[in-house]
C-alpha cells in the first residue's frame, strides 16, 4: 500500500502538499469495501449531525461507480443528517428520465426509497428560471485579472437553489483531463454543473479563447479553474468534495480523495494525470476515435475528438465513428445554424456572435480544433474533423464537418493502417505527444 494509501497527505497538481485524504494511486486498483471504509471514516469525522447535505453528482457521461459511492456516502449519513438530496449536475445536458436514474444510481425502477431510505434525487433543471438563486457577482476587473485579460465583463453568479437550501453541499464524482478547465472535478460540479447560464458561457467562452488543445490536461490553477474557484468562494454553504479517479470506462477506482473542493480535487487531478494521459513519440496522419454509447449526441461524443486533437499531425484527420450519435445537440439545436468553426472565425467577426450563447459558441471551436481565419481567405484548419455518424449527411456537412457513411468504417482496416490510431472507448484519455 502506497503512502498516500495509508492517508497521508497528497501532492497537489501545483506540487503543494493538500489536506486532503487519499487512498490509493496510478497504479492502484480499489477494492469496494476500501472505499466503503474510506468514505464511512472521512465522514464520520465531520460535524454532520443534525445537517441537511446536498450531494452534487455527475450524470451518465462520465465514467463513475455511483452506485458504490452512493451506498457509501448513505451509509455513512443517514440516521445522521436531517435531510439528504442528491441533485444531478447535467451542465446544460438533457435531464435523465426515471429509467436512467434507477441505472445510473443502482437502485431498482422505481425503488430509490429501497436502496437509499430517506433520501431525494432531483435533475438539475437548467432551463427553469425559478431552480436559480443569485449568489452575487464577480466585478469586470477581477474576470480580467483572473482572465489575464482575455475578458473584461461582468458576470452574476447563478446557482441551483438546492445547493444553498442546504447546510452542506458534497460534491461526489470524478476526474478527468477536461478541454475547457484543464481537469474536471471538485468545484466545477458547481460551476457548470449546476450553474445559471452567465457564468457557464463565460467560463466556458475563456477556455474556449485560450483554446482547448492548449488547456486540456493542463495541471494546476488554469485561468478558468481559478474563475470557477472564485465563484464557489460565494456559496455560502459549507463545501466538501469526494473526488475519485477512475479506471476509464469501466466501475473500478484507482484512487480518492476527500477535503474541500479545493484539496480533493488536486489530490485527485495529480493521479489523473498520472493515470489518464497516454504519450506518443510521434504524431498520426489519422485517428479512428470509437464513441461509447454513454455519448449520446455530438455535443458530448465530442470528447472524443478533444482528448485526441493533440496527437494529430498537421493536415491529418480524426474520424468519430458512433453510429449511435443522431443528433448535434438534444439540448443545443442552434449549433446545426451556427455550424463548427476555429476560435478565429468568431473573434474576428464579433459583432455577428457576441449576443449568442458563449457556450455554444465554445463548443463550436472545440470540435472544429485549431485554425486560423481571414476575411480574404476564409477558415483553415489544422486537422479535417470526420463524423462517421447516423446524423444525415447535410447536417455534417451544412456544420462544417466532413461526413463518412459509417457502414464504410472497417475497424480493422483502420487498426492495420501504420499511421494511424484506432482508440476503442474514447473521451476520458487524453492522448499527447511527448
Amino acid at each position: 500500500m502506497t503512502e498516500s494509501a495509508r492517508g497521508n497527505s497528497a501532492r497537489s497538481t501545483g506540487g503543494s502538499a493538500t489536506r486532503a485524504a487519499v487512498l490509493g494511486g496510478p497504479r492502484t486498483v480499489l477494492g469496494e469495501d476500501q472505499v466503503t471504509e474510506f468514505v464511512r471514516r472521512q465522514l464520520a469525522n465531520v460535524d454532520l449531525d443534525g445537517r441537511s447535505v446536498c450531494l452534487v453528482v455527475p450524470d451518465g457521461t462520465r465514467s463513475c461507480p455511483l452506485p458504490l459511492l452512493l451506498t457509501a456516502v448513505h451509509g455513512a449519513l443517514a440516521g445522521r443528517v436531517s435531510r439528504l438530496t442528491t441533485l444531478i449536475a447535467l451542465g446544460t445536458h438533457a435531464a435523465m428520465g426515471e429509467a436512467e436514474l434507477a441505472t445510473h444510481l443502482g437502485h431498482p425502477a422505481g425503488g430509490l426509497e429501497t436502496r437509499y431510505p430517506g433520501m431525494t434525487v432531483r435533475n438539475h433543471e437548467w432551463w427553469e428560471p425559478s431552480a436559480f438563486v443569485s449568489l452575487g457577482t464577480i466585478s469586470a476587473d477581477r474576470v480580467a485579472a483572473i482572465s489575464g485579460g482575455l475578458l473584461r465583463r461582468e458576470v452574476e453568479v447563478r446557482l441551483n437553489r438546492a445547493v444553498v437550501d442546504h447546510d452542506v453541499a458534497l460534491v461526489v464524482g470524478p476526474v478527468f483531463p477536461h478541454e475547457v478547465v484543464g481537469f474536471s472535478g471538485g468545484n466545477k460540479y458547481f460551476f457548470p454543473g449546476v450553474a445559471g447560464a452567465d457564468i457557464i458561457d463565460l467560463s466556458h467562452w475563456l477556455g474556449a479563447l485560450i483554446t482547448s488543445s492548449e488547456i486540456i490536461g493542463t495541471r494546476g490553477i488554469t485561468p478558468v479553474r481559478a474563475l470557477i474557484d472564485e465563484a464557489s468562494a460565494l456559496i455560502p454553504s459549507r463545501r466538501l468534495a469526494l473526488c475519485v479517479v477512475a479506471r476509464s470506462g469501466t466501475g473500478s477506482l484507482h484512487a480518492v480523495s476527500f477535503g474541500s473542493p479545493e484539496d480533493a480535487w488536486a489530490a485527485a487531478a495529480d493521479v489523473s494525470a498520472r493515470t489518464h494521459v497516454r504519450h506518443l513519440d510521434a504524431p498520426v496522419k489519422r485517428v479512428l476515435s470509437l464513441i461509447p454509447e454513454k455519448y449520446e449526441d455530438m455535443w458530448t461524443a465530442a470528447k472524443g475528438f478533444y482528448k485526441l486533437e493533440p496527437v494529430v499531425a498537421d493536415g491529418g484527420e480524426v474520424v468519430l465513428y458512433a453510429p449511435h450519435v443522431r443528433e448535434l445537440s438534444a439540448m443545443h439545436p442552434e449549433i446545426a445554424r451556427i455550424g463548427y468553426h476555429c476560435r478565429d472565425y468568431f473573434t474576428q467577426q464579433w459583432e455577428r456572435f457576441e449576443d449568442l450563447h458563449w457556450g455554444v459558441l465554445a463548443h463550436s471551436t472545440h470540435l472544429r480544433g485549431a485554425g486560423t481565419y481571414d476575411p480574404v481567405h476564409g477558415e483553415r484548419f489544422r486537422v479535417t474533423v470526420t463524423l462517421a455518424t447516423g446524423i444525415p449527411e447535410d447536417v455534417v456537412r451544412g456544420a462544417n464537418l466532413n461526413h463518412l457513411d459509417p457502414a464504410e468504417v472497417d475497424i480493422e482496416a483502420f487498426a492495420a493502417e501504420p499511421d494511424t490510431l484506432v482508440v476503442p472507448q474514447a473521451g476520458e484519455v487524453l492522448y499527447r505527444l511527448r
